[in-house]
């Protein structure tokens, strides 16, 4: 439908704006990333934080989202400019015995179309960095990286102070509304709609009363609330991830799936598919433990001290 509408030349620009943003690697959404952040900072500084204050809210409370935003952009950074486990030449063979193969995902002896480089098990090409990544989990454009087994661990502290952060924010600006609505007695005024009937202060009209009076607060609380719950669900599937150690690639590839791409099963066109089984999950403990300890082959160890 849009293609009838939208010029082909304007389709073509489009077209390479989304392979530039998506599929390459590019500073956009870090950029975007920040700015909404600061954006969501500046308000709550410029506003909430003098309201709250003059309403003799603890200072403490008031001060957590600026505890939660320091931790937060070094868990950031460290995403951002960490070695995800990038497989090279120098690192292959202490890569290849680092992770049992299943046979079945990650059968041995295969080696990388691209990289010319034999593939690790949980090992996967990105096609956005151009580079083989040990325990590849996904390119995320928002820290412009692939997240791999060196910088999963900041990933997840990462995710789970902006999610915190962005409830905190949330959880004071509308803490502050409800306090201003109980001390006025707005929940107890009377209106007068447009046919001259009189109503009883209802949740709907409230909400636009607030709305004229602080347009910004309301604006960024509704942006920060919508986002608490998208990051919410987003850090509940991560941790779930990291409890069954499992990384997103895997889940999405082999979660109870049929696979298809092992050799022996297309060598023997009337054999049964096998199914992938998660054969790296020892526990809750050592599962963390692999996340937030990873093994580092020898060689880089040498190098960094």
């Amino acid at each position: 439908i849009f293609s009838c509408i939208i010029p082909e030349c304007l389709q073509r620009a489009m077209h390479r704006l989304l392979h530039y943003l998506f599929h390459t690697r590019n500073h956009t959404f870090i950029v975007l990333h920040l700015v909404l952040q600061g954006m969501v900072y500046t308000e709550y500084t410029w506003e909430v934080f003098g309201y709250c204050q003059e309403l003799e809210f603890s200072l403490y409370y008031l001060l957590l989202p600026y505890l939660l935003l320091i931790i937060n952009v070094f868990s950031f950074t460290l995403t951002c400019v960490t070695n995800p486990g990038i497989i090279t030449k120098a690192n292959e063979l202490l890569f290849l015995h680092v992770y049992e193969f299943d046979e079945v995902m990650f059968p041995k002896n295969v080696r990388c179309s691209t990289c010319d480089l034999r593939k690790p098990a949980r090992s996967k090409h990105c096609s956005v960095c151009n580079w083989c990544v040990h325990r590849f989990d996904h390119h995320c454009v928002w820290v412009n990286n692939c997240i791999g087994a060196w910088n999963i661990r900041y990933f997840l502290i990462y995710l789970l102070t902006l999610t915190a952060s962005a409830a905190t924010v949330a959880i004071v600006s509308t803490a502050f509304l409800v306090h201003l609505v109980v001390m006025s007695d707005l929940y107890q005024e009377t209106y007068i709609d447009d046919f001259g009937h009189l109503h009883t202060m209802d949740t709907v009209f409230l909400i636009q009363y607030l709305f004229l009076t602080f347009p910004r607060i309301v604006f960024m609380l509704g942006f920060v609330m919508v986002l608490s719950f998208l990051l919410g669900g987003y850090l509940c599937f991560a941790v779930y991830l990291a409890a069954t150690n499992q990384t997103t690639n895997e889940w999405h590839r082999g979660d109870g799936a049929w696979c298809w791409h092992c050799p022996l099963v297309a060598q023997r066109p009337s054999a049964e598919p096998q199914v992938h089984q998660n054969i790296h999950s020892h526990g809750l403990r050592s599962n963390l433990q692999e996340i937030f300890l990873p093994a580092f082959p020898y060689h880089e160890r040498k190098k960094q001290e």
